[in-house]
């Protein structure tokens, strides 16, 4: 670690902390060679492998992007679709790998996306997951309501 004053190579860390939401470590260094004091920010990198074998890092942004169209039109709000992003990264990050495939974001993305939205679900799943026709659309209502179902008798 360079100090960003001196920029002598090397720095002792005075204090760790964890960030509120968890995902990064903030530190406190001090520069043996100036003597001052700075701050830096450590997170754990984690990288998407497109189809076409390209790697690029996770951004929550393009997550939101893709799925604020599925829901267009729908009440959802701009706090919903981050928190639909948080979500997915804490799920993706759970799998404790640091390269994922990007079908695997999507999928990671189709779950809470049909607690949030079943019309927007629909709408992201037939992209997703290229329907082909209306059997597909059917089958996927058919198991929306089957989850309703379900959760109607365990309510009961």
């Amino acid at each position: 670690m360079h100090c960003p004053f001196c920029r002598y190579d090397g720095s002792r860390v005075v204090d760790s902390r964890t960030s509120e939401d968890g995902l990064s470590i903030r530190r406190r260094r001090e520069c043996p060679q100036c003597g001052r004091r700075f701050t830096t920010t450590e997170t754990a990198s984690l990288s998407v492998r497109k189809r076409s074998g390209a790697v690029e890092p996770f951004s929550r942004d393009k997550v939101i992007v893709g799925v604020r169209r599925a829901c267009q039109g729908r009440p959802v709000s701009d706090d919903d679709l981050a928190f639909l992003a948080h979500t997915v990264e804490e799920t993706i990050r759970s799998n404790g790998q640091a390269i994922i495939d990007s079908h695997d974001v999507g999928l990671a993305i189709l779950g809470p996306l049909r607690d949030l939205d079943e019309i927007a679900y629909l709408r992201f799943a037939s992209v997703y997951s290229d329907f082909g026709s209306l059997d597909d659309f059917e089958k996927a209502i058919t198991e929306l309501r089957a989850a309703h179902a379900d959760k109607g008798a365990s309510e009961a």
